[in-house]
């Protein structure tokens, strides 16, 4: 059965043969598509953008360089009013992979929390062990830099008053 599962409202997951459906990507208005494999086809696509991250599914192939530019691409396109499929042979890997960092980056999810929402989705989804662990890599990455976003952000506050505090102290 050929079928888009809907993962947020503008964020579908799927494999490849559903992502070559163009009555599906109609239906859905789909405007970007992300195909994550080296060898599945596009659509037919007109009406929007294509994006093709050369991956096997293999547990020794770097996914994670793509995080961040994939996560961006995504959320740009939502901003827009757009509407994301990110799809792979067989919707079960690759595409759940990347899905889950785009929760964890612009939902600001834990890994845990947000592969949940792509497994209620389609509950095929199982990121091989390679991807898994890469996942586990960027939660540590989006915390640390949480952190230091919190970190300078308590410093510059804490600057400012102490400025304001010795500027007062002087008048």
């Amino acid at each position: 059965m050929l079928s888009l599962c809907k993962v947020a409202d503008s964020l579908f997951i799927s494999n490849s043969r559903s992502a070559c459906c163009e009555s599906l990507l109609s239906q859905e208005r789909i405007t970007f598509c992300i195909n994550v494999s080296r060898q599945q086809p596009f659509p037919s696509f007109q009406q929007g953008q294509l994006l093709r991250i050369p991956v096997f599914d293999d547990p020794s192939e770097d996914l994670y360089k793509y995080f961040e530019h994939c996560s961006d691409a995504m959320e740009d396109t939502i901003q827009r009013g757009g509407k994301c499929l990110v799809y792979c042979k067989n919707g079960r890997s690759r595409s759940a992979t990347i899905c889950t960092a785009y929760l964890m980056k612009h939902r600001k999810l834990r890994l845990k929390d947000a592969f949940e929402i792509v497994k209620n989705a389609r509950p095929t989804a199982e990121p091989n062990a390679g991807f898994w662990s890469q996942l586990q890599k960027y939660e540590d990455h989006l915390q640390r830099q949480q952190q230091r976003s919190l970190s300078s952000n308590t410093i510059s506050h804490n600057k400012y008053i102490d400025l304001d505090y010795n500027v007062g102290k002087f008048l």
